[in-house]
């Protein structure tokens, strides 16, 4: 079997979205997922001038092989760009190796080690009352765990929360707005949102928070010290993470579970941290951290540190990232939790899936491969509209972290 053909698809169905599709002799082919929200056309371009390229009249069964030629051939390794390209390849090459064996890919990761795969869901509000009001629409749609952000008093607008008649994307305009950060509210606020939900809805549905690395490491002890009483299930990305060694400082001051990842390329990103069992739940994607291929070697280390799998799973990754990470989730044996945030009817008319939800939990279906394919002439329709994510400022004026 050899690769007879390369596409880089570029379109936007309400967001942009890129993805390869690789064709083989044998009229198999595969798509795999290579969008970077807000950076897309530099992946394009890496795709286009040289990945694409080297893999014509490549075995595309030699998939680790072929993982290792772009990873090690490059030279330059890592970072978001080449890492979101090689995780393109990977998908779309795992996704012609399980059609060629007639099997679901879950089925040649190694089967199953789970009947369901529980996801969490987003719940938000400009204020307390509307955040609840969302939380309980989440409960009544079956999930049984809800990612909670609400509007903070005095902070014009809040990472997680939608502007008003708009569902949440935040890469919303052509050149990066701008938003303004007050710690000290956010910090004086959040114990107060989690008390409010916990009143409500009881002890028994699983809460999640997302900081967006917008603390310090002794501020974010401070936050996970105070939500104890509510038990998260995890607090994400309560700091920057480029100095893992402030995870230590949080550990040091509470028991409230950390997760961390979904900006992370590579197994060496989060050896430290799973190593030093600094941190609860990693939350690397197959898309952004080189595929499948990648993903199983990082859950392989984070299994030895008591550490477990939670992928990112919002919508800047497209339903065949999502068709993929559900059936690396229905293998891997160290799962903890799948985001999810449903696509648009639109984005979902583009691509088609076999991918099911019910009462809180997902199956990825049993159609061969991940189960995703895409309409390229559809496609066609939705031209790439660039499109940058917020940057985020302190009250002062100071650049922060968005």
């Amino acid at each position: 079997m050899k690769i007879v053909d390369v596409r880089v698809i570029v379109c936007s169905p309400g967001r942009n979205f890129v993805t390869l599709k690789i064709v083989t002799d044998e009229g198999l082919y595969g798509i795999g997922d290579a969008t970077l929200n807000g950076r897309e056309k530099s992946v394009v371009s890496y795709l286009q001038d040289y990945v694409v390229p080297m893999l014509i009249g490549k075995d595309p069964q030699r998939i680790e092989d072929i993982w290792q030629y772009l990873y090690r051939g490059a030279y330059w390794r890592r970072g978001p760009v080449a890492m979101t390209a090689i995780a393109a390849v990977d998908t779309a090459l795992w996704d012609i190796k399980a059609k060629a064996a007639n099997m679901p890919l879950y089925q040649l990761l190694g089967g199953r080690s789970r009947d369901k795969i529980m996801v969490y869901t987003h719940a938000n509000g400009a204020d307390i009352e509307s955040t609840l009001d969302a939380v309980g629409e989440a409960i009544d749609m079956g999930y049984k765990a809800i990612r909670v952000q609400s509007g903070i008093p005095g902070v014009k607008s809040t990472y997680g929360v939608a502007k008003a008649g708009h569902k949440y994307e935040p890469a919303d305009a052509d050149l990066p707005s701008e938003t303004v950060w007050s710690t000290e509210k956010y910090l004086n606020f959040a114990p107060k949102l989690f008390q409010a939900v916990r009143e409500q809805y009881g002890d028994d549905i699983h809460l999640l928070h997302d900081v967006h690395h917008r603390l310090t490491p002794i501020e974010a002890g401070r936050l996970g010290k105070e939500l104890e009483p509510f038990h998260l299930f995890w607090m994400e990305d309560p700091v920057a993470a480029e100095n893992q060694d402030g995870f230590k400082l949080i550990r040091q001051h509470t028991t409230t579970p950390i997760a961390v990842g979904e900006v992370f390329n590579s197994i060496h990103d989060c050896q430290a941290l799973i190593q030093n069992q600094l941190v609860d739940y990693i939350r690397s994607t197959v898309v952004h951290a080189g595929g499948i291929t990648q993903l199983r070697r990082i859950a392989d280390l984070a299994s030895l540190y008591h550490v477990r799998m939670g992928s990112h799973g919002a919508t800047d990754l497209s339903p065949v990232c999502m068709g993929a990470a559900l059936h690396f989730d229905f293998w891997v044996p160290n799962f903890g939790i799948q985001e999810h945030m449903p696509h648009s009817e639109l984005m979902e008319s583009v691509f088609t899936r076999a991918y099911q939800f019910d009462d809180g939990y997902f199956t990825p279906g049993e159609v061969v491969g991940h189960g995703v394919d895409i309409n390229e002439e559809l496609a066609k329709k939705y031209p790439y509209k660039r499109a940058c994510l917020p940057v985020n400022r302190l009250e002062d004026g100071t650049l922060w972290h968005w």
